[in-house]
């Protein structure tokens, strides 16, 4: 079974399916030892990881060569962050056909206006809805294989009001997206009205200090979505973690164990060292 067709499967569960934030390799073999079904791929982390901000700075194939690293790294179904599609309907054609060709299972273009900006920012502009549907449309139609999946992501809340992100993503929906994502909505009303007024199914994003409430996930699951992300999750830990662990070398110049870390031996096992040692038997490869 293909990842995009594990990732329809996981989707058609009453279960909420919940896809943590990595930006790469490691973050993504966390993911998957920890015991998750599905992995996304943040845009943002991403681009920090590539030493940027969240502003549409990165390129197709910047993005798209770390989603296939991701993607390559786990035996997890990948959603990842495909932005704007990086340009008109031919753009979004081949970014679906990048991405797909890589190994992920699906992908959500926007209808931001590039270069877009972070969801939970001010300042974003949104494209006319008939350019956000022939994206979307073009996306449909550009999948091999028809378990990939389209999520159409409409920022027009900050700008336009809720009412008319409902309808950006039912016409999405419409035009052959799968999914519908209305970001940044900002109250639990607003959240609980999405997956109600959606001709489709919804996915939630939770940022953590962005303009989105924070709830629990089995309220998340009781209002209706069928997927939530937590693209931040794992990055901003990791960035408090390296702040702590640096300050404490600056201050006391003592090398430490820090509690919990992985021994040497325990940390290259993590990442695959004992499938990649038995080569040396000539056992199998690793998957």
């Amino acid at each position: 079974m293909s990842q995009a067709s594990k990732l329809r499967a996981l989707l058609q569960r009453e279960q909420l399916l919940v896809a943590p934030g990595a930006y790469d390799a490691i973050s993504a073999r966390t993911i998957e030892q920890a015991g998750f079904e599905a992995v996304y791929m943040t845009g943002s982390g991403t681009s920090a990881s590539l030493g940027f901000p969240d502003f549409g700075l990165l390129t197709m194939t910047e993005m798209a060569d770390n989603a296939g690293v991701i993607a390559r790294s786990v035996n997890l179904p990948l959603i990842a962050d495909a932005d704007t599609g990086y340009g008109n309907e031919l753009n979004v054609t081949r970014t679906v056909r990048e991405y797909e060709a890589r190994g992920v299972a699906g992908l959500h273009i926007e209808d931001q206006v590039a270069p877009k900006r972070c969801g939970h920012l001010d300042g974003k502009e949104i494209v006319p809805r008939e350019e956000f549907v022939i994206k979307i449309r073009a996306a449909a139609q550009a999948r091999r294989s028809p378990d990939f999946l389209i999520i159409a992501r409409t920022d027009a809340r900050a700008t336009l009001g809720l009412d008319e992100a409902i309808a950006r993503a039912n016409a999405a929906l419409s035009a052959g997206a799968d999914m519908a994502f209305v970001e940044a909505p900002q109250s639990r009303e607003e959240m609980a009205a999405i997956p109600q007024r959606v001709q489709g199914p919804c996915l939630l994003n939770i940022v953590p200090g962005g303009r989105t409430p924070l709830v629990h996930l089995d309220e998340v699951q009781a209002m209706g979505y069928r997927l939530a992300i937590l693209p931040g999750i794992l990055l901003r830990s990791a960035i408090a973690t390296f702040d702590r662990v640096l300050s404490q070398l600056a201050q006391t110049r003592q090398p430490v164990l820090a509690e919990g870390q992985d021994s040497v031996q325990a940390g290259f096992q993590r990442f695959g060292a004992d499938e990649w040692n038995a080569l040396r038997a000539g056992g199998q490869a690793p998957s």
